[in-house]
């Protein structure tokens, strides 16, 4: 994939964050994207032909069904799937933390990653080609012991990716992981969290082009990075 320009993306939480920055810099690379978020759009504040937007939740499997048949009578199949869509609560006490709060993120996070997937490769398989990028974060590499059920989803995810990187090798698609450390986003809200040492939500969109640009014959399987003034303390 290494010309983006006409490629069809669906990315997942687009209307925001690092979704928002991939889905600007894909469009402004030629590709075709498709922003599937359960908020608001991004199509209602960018106006640009080769844009389209679906309201849903990535865990409600009619939605996501629905939302890749869209994509699919809009621009054609999906050449690449961005799962960037997360949520993140911060679970201190576990003894604390209540159902729905450990069902928001797996839904999110594990459930919406696999119907995304698994919509996308019916797309990719009977062509042999394909993309599949999922934004995980080093949280699915390192515990953190204010957020272990956000960390359990995400290494859940990294496990999904991992397992079928392997799977579609040889059918000729693609699985990457993207791990970056701490983003300043929205994800944060009001916590008191030292955000101007993290990384821009540019900085992983530009990451996200990188990978889909390598030449058809490039597998890049995981890409961890971080800004070096947060480890520096």
């Amino acid at each position: 994939m290494e010309n983006l320009q006409n490629k069809v993306c669906f990315i997942t939480g687009a209307s925001g964050g690092i979704g928002k920055a991939a889905a600007l810099l894909l469009l402004e690379k030629g590709a075709n994207v498709f922003d599937f978020s359960r908020s608001r759009q991004l199509r209602d504040e960018v106006d640009h032909p080769n844009l389209r937007s679906f309201r849903g939740d990535v865990g409600d499997e009619t939605a996501v069904i629905t939302a890749f048949r869209h994509c699919a009578e809009a621009f054609g199949p999906v050449d690449a799937l961005i799962n960037n869509a997360g949520v993140g609560v911060p679970t201190p006490d576990l003894s604390q933390a209540d159902l729905a709060t450990f069902d928001q993120m797996v839904n999110t996070n594990m459930r919406g990653v696999f119907l995304c997937n698994r919509e996308a490769l019916r797309q990719m398989k009977p062509r042999r080609q394909g993309h599949i990028i999922t934004v995980v974060s080093m949280a699915g590499q390192r515990t953190n012991p204010n957020a272990p059920v956000y960390a359990a989803s995400k290494f859940g995810a990294r496990g999904l990716s991992s397992g079928l990187a392997d799977q579609v090798l040889k059918e000729g698609i693609k699985v990457t992981d993207i791990n970056p450390g701490p983003v300043d986003s929205d994800y944060w809200g009001d916590r008191k969290v030292p955000r101007e040492k993290f990384l821009k939500v540019d900085d992983v969109a530009r990451v996200v082009a990188f990978v889909l640009s390598q030449p058809d014959y490039v597998l890049i399987r995981e890409i961890n990075f971080d800004n070096m003034n947060f480890l520096a303390g």
